[in-house]
């Protein structure tokens, strides 16, 4: 006998019966603030998302916060360049638990069109743990609303992410132990 069964079916149209839990996960999906920070051309489809046209404020996403402390997603829009990585690991450190993360283009994903340069970070899961991928040179407006969408499916059942626990827990030993690699090193080692 299940606690469905023990309401009277008068109540059965006005009473929801859910776990706690549930709950919780429910509130947590349907009010993400993501971090506004754009690195790079991502970024404008970013704030296009969040534009009147297509209004990412229907899904409860469109409190963009300004302060790290006040949101719990980081949507890294953008190259991402080794100069750059401090700051945008440091924005990530002060955001409060539970957070996530978007790698938002080919550039953050794999290094784009860069990714033979010395500057550029070629995958952003090498300095911290990502959640989504999204690529796209640069990925369009919907394809970051349905990446959000993916992300609230994830918060709500946590049981999906257990399979990426060990490329996450490779990231954070790497943003533990982050190292610059120096360029022309291997050759001298060799």
């Amino acid at each position: 006998m299940e606690i469905v069964d023990i309401v009277p079916p008068v109540l059965k149209d006005n009473v929801i019966v859910t776990s706690v839990d549930a709950l919780f996960k429910w509130g947590k999906s349907n009010s993400i603030w993501p971090l506004s920070s754009g690195l790079a051309c991502c970024s404008i489809e970013m704030m296009c998302a969040a534009a009147s046209r297509f209004d990412l404020a229907r899904f409860g996403y469109e409190v963009f916060r300004s302060c790290p402390r006040q949101s719990d997603l980081l949507i890294v829009a953008g190259t991402l360049t080794w100069k750059m990585t401090p700051p945008l690991i440091r924005l990530y450190e002060e955001m409060p638990e539970p957070k996530y993360v978007i790698a938002m283009g080919n550039c953050n994903i794999a290094g784009g069109p860069f990714s033979d340069s010395y500057s550029v970070v070629t995958g952003l899961d090498k300095v911290m743990p990502v959640d989504i991928y999204l690529p796209g040179c640069p990925p369009r407006p919907e394809a970051l609303i349905d990446a959000m969408l993916k992300l609230k499916k994830l918060i709500q059942h946590p049981e999906l992410a257990n399979d990426a626990a060990d490329a996450k827990a490779i990231s954070r030993a790497n943003l533990q132990n982050m190292t610059r690699p120096v360029v022309g090193l291997q050759e001298k080692a060799e």
